[in-house]
């Protein structure tokens, strides 16, 4: 009976185990510039690069090079979806409408622009809870270090790893990963 029993338990937990779904993007739904809902699962299959912004930033030519990579690469499926933020020396202080007029007139912006977010601390939008906490992304805790961190999420939605703030969005680290197994 104790033998049934253990039997019973262990194929209950390993089965279990392998029917569960590993934490994924495509959980979360935000708000685009203009307030439309965003769902991340409409990316599924895609490489996505997740940014926070700021207009007034030192980094803030990084859109241009956001720009560059997105219409090399989205016929190979990349997505980029920008969350502009004023948590680092309030260096977006602009409303929606203002942010996003910044990045259509001086970088003409194609990609996704989201609406303006809390990226750390105690209002932390969903996503980058996700994306800067181990126990809900499975593979590492970080901190948003600056205005610009880009985290790179694989095809299956999973993030794979970050991008500080100073490194070019056209670095060869960043196209590699891009080009791999396409």
């Amino acid at each position: 009976m104790y033998r049934y029993l253990i039997f019973i338990s262990v194929f209950l937990f390993f089965g279990c185990a392998q029917t569960q779904q590993s934490p994924s993007i495509y959980d979360y739904t935000v708000n685009d510039i203009n307030g439309n809902k965003f769902d991340f699962s409409t990316l599924e299959g895609k490489k996505v690069i997740i940014v926070n912004t700021a207009s007034n930033c030192g980094f803030a030519y990084q859109y241009g090079e956001l720009e560059e990579l997105y219409q090399k690469y989205k016929k190979d499926g990349l997505e980029i979806v920008a969350f502009p933020s004023n948590d680092f020396n309030k260096l977006e202080p602009g409303t929606n409408e203002e942010i996003e007029k910044f990045c259509k007139d001086n970088y003409n912006v194609s990609f996704w622009l989201m609406e303006k977010s809390s990226i750390k601390g105690k209002d932390m939008i969903d996503i980058y809870k996700y994306l800067t906490n181990k126990s809900l992304n499975g593979l590492m805790d970080s901190k948003v270090g600056w205005n610009f961190q880009k985290y790179l999420v694989d095809e299956k939605g999973h993030l794979v790893k970050y991008i500080p703030a100073k490194v070019s969005p056209l670095d060869t680290s960043i196209v590699n990963w891009i080009v791999a197994n396409n």
